[in-house]
């Protein structure tokens, strides 16, 4: 099995590349990756210009012999180049299986809008950084190489229709030719870095704009890495979560086990059949 990796937003370094090769060599035999060039470069805050990401990730898609292609990393940037890339890919490239998180919800959100079948929320390249990084970076091989059930986040549900995507990302998603048809979906929304003020700012608009679109509920993931306000917000994340989620609607379904952290677990956009 070959792996393509392409960086749509932000550069990882060599060091991040040779480190998931180190856990590939041990644990997943008949397993390659391989990195773009363009995963290293940099062009001001982007991974190449974006001509260049459009291109990498557009050659990767289409490519014959990739089976799976894997984000590197998140960070601005997938939202110039995705409507364009999707709609250069060619029907080889609907095989083939996306996962990445973060900003790489603009890409996932407008494959899924277009029909491709195997799309992920799960971790990415990049996460080899983090505490216990091989494990996190182990979770999304198997579910890459042998779509292992027990990669993703357990609380799915057999039957019903899952999403999964960074809240702020989702929120800038909404209303742009990048946002998928989520009626009927479960969907499960994580933040990081954002002040409490701004996370409940971006949850109204997010169910104000889903309210009565007819979503089956939603789950609140991890909510990590808040900054302190110069005076306290007096209410936070979970209430957030319930208070817009039943002033627009909405049904609340509790936690999830995901966030911009080494535990996020994977969440299979689509249906999803246990076991």
């Amino acid at each position: 099995m070959r792996i393509g990796i392409v960086a749509p937003s932000t550069p990882i370094l060599p060091d991040d590349a040779e480190a998931v090769r180190a856990v590939v060599s041990l644990g997943y035999p008949g397993v390659e990756l391989e990195f773009d060039p363009q995963c290293f470069a940099v062009a001001g805050h982007f991974a190449s210009e974006d001509a260049q990401r459009l291109a990498a990730l557009v050659a990767m898609a289409n490519r014959a012999d990739i089976d799976a292609i894997w984000f590197a990393r998140g960070g601005y940037g997938a939202c110039r180049i995705a409507e364009r890339a999707v709609a250069a890919m060619e029907p080889v490239a609907r095989g083939k299986a996306f996962l990445g998180y973060s900003d790489q919800g603009n890409l996932l959100g407008c494959l899924y809008r277009e029909g491709f079948d195997h799309v992920a929320h799960g971790p990415m390249v990049a996460d080899i950084r983090r505490e216990g990084g091989d494990v996190t970076v182990q979770r999304a091989l198997d579910w890459l190489v042998a779509r292992d059930p027990g990669a993703c986040e357990a609380g799915l549900q057999h039957g019903a229709r899952h999403a999964a995507f960074n809240l702020m990302t989702l929120s800038m998603m909404l209303g742009t030719p990048l946002e998928p048809d989520l009626s009927g979906h479960i969907l499960l929304v994580e933040e990081v870095s954002e002040y409490l003020y701004a996370f409940d700012r971006v949850f109204f608009h997010v169910t104000s704009v889903l309210a009565g679109r007819g979503l089956a509920g939603l789950r609140l993931g991890r909510v990590s890495d808040v900054p302190e306000n110069d005076r306290p917000f007096g209410i936070e994340a979970e209430a957030i979560a319930r208070y817009w989620c039943e002033r627009n609607g909405i049904p609340w379904l509790g936690r999830a086990d995901i966030g911009h952290d080494g535990d996020n677990k994977v969440v299979p956009f689509g249906l999803h059949r246990a076991g």
